[in-house]
Parts: C-alpha cells; structure tokens; sequence
C-alpha cells in the first residue's frame, strides 16, 4: 500500500533515532539489524531527513569499466530512467563496492543537480562526496566519506539488494535517513509508525521535564520513569 501524504510528512519531520525508536515499539523490543552501522557524512547536516522508496545501484571506482564505453554509458541511462521512475518518492541508495577503501566519489555537483532535477528524494551511499560547497541547496547525500576524485567510478549493476554501512537494502525499501545514518522502515510496519512515533516521544517528556528542572534528583527521575511506563 502507497504510504499517505500525512504519514510521509511525520515522517519528514521525524529524525531517524525516533524512527528507529518507534519500529522497536511497533515490534515490541530492540534489534541490531535494519539500520547502518557505520558512522556517515552528510552533505548539509541542517536538512530535514530523507525518505523515499529505494532505487539501488553498485558502483566501482578503484579500476576502469570491464565493458565498452557504450555499454558503460547505456548502463548508466538506463539507471536514470531506473531512479526517475514509479510515483515517489524515490531515495538513491548506492553500495560503493570498493568499501571501506572507496576513493572516488560519484556523487558531487553534477550528479546533485541531475538527481534533483528527476525530482530524486536524496541519497544515502558509502561511497565518496565531493564538490561541498557547489552541491544544490536542499539535496541531501548521507556518503561515506568526503574526496576529491572520480577516479574510475562507474555503475556497475541497477536495481538489486545492496548493502551499505552493513544495512540491507532491497529495491523499494522505505527508507529514513539523516545525518545519523539510515533505517529501513518495513511495509508492515508503516501505518503502525504514526501512533508508535506519538507514544515514544511522550513516553521522553516526563523524564526530560524533571531532567532539566532545578534540583533534579534521583528520585524525582524515579518518579518520572513511573509516570513514564503508564503512557500508551
């Protein structure tokens, strides 16, 4: 099922530690799967997150193509028309196959704009960034490190199961991402994430009101803990 425009917009809004808060309520307990685990760059940390279905790809940069220019750039067509098409939002997200030693960025200034131009959500890789300061206003790239070269990078494969900061991603993932990294939201899961966002960030409130209160002690955050565990 589509995800509707109020749930997109909460999800918009939401940073991806309270997404990831909310999928442990939704799933009644905490996981280490499902989400990067790696530490990440992000192009402009002021953005809101991204979120969008996944359009995957591989990309190589430490040796040239294998294949004749044509192919190479026919690969590469076809993978625009790839993450321009469906309804959206799509979100880019590339496994550099030469991590954790990736060398050569393929997103920078000319890869922001035309993915902006294609109305491309953002992009979540762990490949290279490059070209800070002459990237598009309000595209996020959440890279794996900042360089500054190309080097051989190409496209290698379109649309198949990536992983990238040890996070699986599969082609039409829901995925929420942002400075602190990404998480992939399941389908299952996504009319739950409204009331479950809801109750984790009011579950929060008595704890950080009595935390940032004068003369906070141990058992007035007893107290909040209790006030706590009674909202649902």
């Amino acid at each position: 099922m589509p995800i509707t425009a109020e749930t997109l917009a909460l999800l918009r809004r939401t940073d991806t530690p309270t997404i990831c808060n909310a999928l442990e309520h939704v799933m009644g307990g905490r996981t280490a799967e499902g989400f990067t685990r790696f530490p990440v760059v992000s192009a402009d940390p002021s953005l809101p997150p991204i979120v969008g279905y996944a359009r995957t790809a591989k990309i190589r940069a430490s040796s040239p193509a294998q294949k004749p220019a044509a192919e190479v750039r026919a690969l590469r067509m076809a993978y625009y028309e790839y993450v321009a098409s469906g309804t959206g939002p799509n979100v880019v997200v590339i496994e550099d196959t030469d991590w954790p030693h990736a060398i050569g960025g393929f997103w920078g200034e000319m890869q922001v704009a035309q993915h902006k131009g294609l109305a491309v959500a953002g992009t979540l890789t762990n490949g290279v960034l490059r070209d800070l300061g002459m990237l598009d206003p309000g595209y996020q790239v959440i890279a794996g490190s900042v360089g500054p070269s190309h080097a051989f990078v190409h496209v290698t494969e379109i649309a198949v199961p990536v992983t990238v900061f040890g996070m699986a991603v599969r082609p039409d993932d829901l995925i929420h991402a942002d400075r602190h990294g990404g998480v992939v939201i399941p389908a299952a899961h996504v009319e739950k994430m409204p009331a479950a966002i809801d109750i984790v960030m009011r579950k929060e409130q008595p704890i950080l009101r009595a935390a940032r209160a004068p003369g906070f002690t141990v058992e007035k955050l007893r107290a909040a803990w209790l006030e706590a565990d009674e909202i649902r």
